[in-house]
């Protein structure tokens, strides 16, 4: 798996769209395709992903929130998965 430079800026593709779900209670992704269900700590990642903050950026602020400066590789593997999946893509 690749990971995307730090200097990326990271946003969801017109298609995809981060919702919540009243009868689950949980987060979601909603694509054309499906239905992906975020733990709390994908959507703390994904609800900072518009294409304005760099992965840097996003990693920075999680790491100041929970405290923690070891939730690096945590973001970029979840980005880069989502990217291979087609439910994240970059900003121009």
């Amino acid at each position: 798996m690749s990971h995307p430079p730090d200097t990326v800026k990271p946003r969801l593709p017109a298609k995809v769209r981060l919702k919540w779900d009243d009868v689950r209670q949980k987060p979601l992704l909603l694509f054309p395709e499906g239905v992906l269900v975020l733990n709390p700590t994908a959507h703390e990642v994904v609800a900072l992903c518009d294409g304005r903050r760099t992965i840097a950026e996003i990693v920075k602020t999680l790491g100041e929130k929970f405290g923690s400066d070891l939730i690096d590789q945590d973001v970029k593997d979840l980005l880069a998965r989502l990217m291979e999946k087609g439910l994240m893509t970059v900003a121009d």
